[in-house]
């Protein structure tokens, strides 16, 4: 059975994650093979590129890119997948893409599966596909998926998040999580040993650690409260005090519980929450930039006891300390 593949384009999509999907896809019964001296198999995947109107049109980066088809064009799609889209996080999914989401909702109707990649999660969301479900994005979307369709249960440390009724619908996190998408789907319809294959052509490592070792912090939500405003820009220089809240709330003038809910209700965050991010986010850089010792980082950046930090680290982060330092470091220039 070969799959009838929609990948769409439109001009908020990034090159390389558009022709990786469509690359990967095609090379499944062909590369393998090839490498192996043995014949080609009949495509699982009939992939094709397609936008709402089939005209060529420039991506984000600036390439030309022609498309396959139109949306409407037969074949009818039993695979649909959205790539990344570069849109403002701070805005909704922009007015002339909502036709393409009342497209893909119908094909979903008849019984396509949905699938999408990092951003492009967005899409899905303004189809209503997702309320009431599971779904995950990149790390700097998650907000604005939370906020846009708040029927939605984001996932925001997942990599890959199979929902609904016979998994129908599957989210994938940051950008590079086209990979992960890829091998469960190729997994799916063309068996593990054909997935495993793929990964070793490509050299591919799913990413078993999730996303949380990938995100930073990102900008806060758009407010025009001057208060809370001056109460972030202090944090920002004194997270590292002691009972930096408390100080925060005699700031502003306001009592404590009162400044709490008033924060989160600007923010999104509560003020507790807001100053572990801000200490998360600087133990981070020194991890990645320094070699000081990882107890020296966590009194300087605001923990008394080392064990509290480890334990927020992991938390928020997803892994040690420790072995998030030896991640990021590999990627030190190496000097003669």
């Amino acid at each position: 059975m070969t799959i009838n593949t929609t990948v769409i384009g439109s001009r908020y999509a990034g090159t390389s994650t558009l022709f990786s999907i469509l690359d990967i896809l095609a090379s499944v019964g062909r590369d393998w093979e090839m490498l192996h001296g043995l014949p080609s198999k009949v495509p699982v995947f009939d992939v094709s590129l397609r936008t709402s109107d089939g005209a060529p049109y420039w991506d984000i980066n600036g390439r030309k890119i022609t498309p396959d088809a139109m949306l409407s064009e037969a074949p009818a799609p039993d695979l649909i997948i959205v790539p990344d889209l570069h849109i403002d996080p701070n805005a909704g999914v922009p007015d002339d893409m909502k036709p393409v989401a009342d497209w893909i909702g119908a094909a979903e109707a008849r019984g396509a599966i949905v699938t999408s990649v990092c951003s492009g999660t967005m899409l899905l969301g303004a189809t209503g596909l997702l309320d009431g479900k599971e779904a995950t994005t990149h790390w700097g979307f998650a907000d604005m998926l939370d906020r846009n369709y708040p029927e939605v249960k984001v996932c925001r440390d997942r990599i890959l998040v199979p929902a609904g009724e016979g998994h129908r619908i599957v989210t994938a996190g940051g950008a590079s999580a086209w990979a992960d998408l890829m091998l469960y789907l190729i997994a799916r319809f063309a068996g593990a040993d054909e997935a495993r294959r793929i990964a070793k052509i490509y050299l591919i490592d799913p990413h078993l650690d999730g996303q949380l070792t990938y995100a930073s912090l990102t900008t806060a939500r758009q407010h025009e409260d001057h208060l809370i405003a001056q109460a972030q820009v202090w944090a920002a220089q004194h997270y590292e005090t002691p009972s930096p809240v408390a100080a925060m709330a005699e700031r502003s003038g306001m009592t404590e519980r009162g400044f709490h809910r008033r924060f989160k209700k600007v923010t999104g965050q509560a003020p507790g929450d807001y100053i572990q991010t801000l200490r998360i986010e600087e133990a981070k850089q020194l991890l990645e930039t320094t070699a000081t010792p990882i107890d020296e980082i966590a009194a300087e950046v605001g923990y008394s006891e080392p064990s509290s930090f480890r334990s927020a680290f992991r938390k928020r982060v997803g892994i040690s300390a420790s072995a998030y330092r030896k991640k990021w470091q590999a990627l030190a220039p190496v000097h003669a």
